[in-house]
């Protein structure tokens, strides 16, 4: 089943992504500091917004649940009235391709950064200032 939970989860397993409370109660996840989706923690009209192809987002739009998001259809983003709009294996495709589609929009060398994106280790900054010297 889809939850908040398990988007958060999945959203934040991408590399650089990130996420943040927006708009009052929208959680929002970002890479490169753009959105590629969005979820309300309170109750409301969408349970998730994100970003399509455009061939997806003609397909999705005709499916029942699924309607063009407010204030950013003309943008190819899709919004799900509830979480059994999709299955989660299909989610989970669809939230990878939103990202991949923000990722590809971003400047070559911060979409560089983020790919090559490495976790800082002490000693490695240790080894370089003792190379220095």
């Amino acid at each position: 089943m889809n939850s908040v939970e398990s988007i958060r989860k999945l959203c934040l397993s991408f590399p650089g992504a990130s996420e943040q409370l927006q708009w009052g109660d929208d959680l929002v996840f970002k890479i490169g500091g753009k959105m590629f989706a969005i979820t309300p923690l309170e109750p409301a009209h969408v349970f998730l917004t994100f970003k399509a192809t455009d061939e997806s987002f003609a397909e999705l739009t005709e499916r029942p649940n699924i309607v063009p998001a407010p204030y950013l259809a003309r943008a190819k983003w899709v919004a799900l009235e509830k979480a059994a709009a999709v299955s989660p294996q299909e989610l989970a495709s669809l939230l990878r391709t939103s990202y991949d589609l923000v990722l590809a929009k971003l400047p070559k060398k911060k979409v560089a950064y983020i790919v090559n994106q490495k976790p800082k280790r002490k000693s490695s900054r240790c080894k370089q200032k003792s190379r220095r010297k």
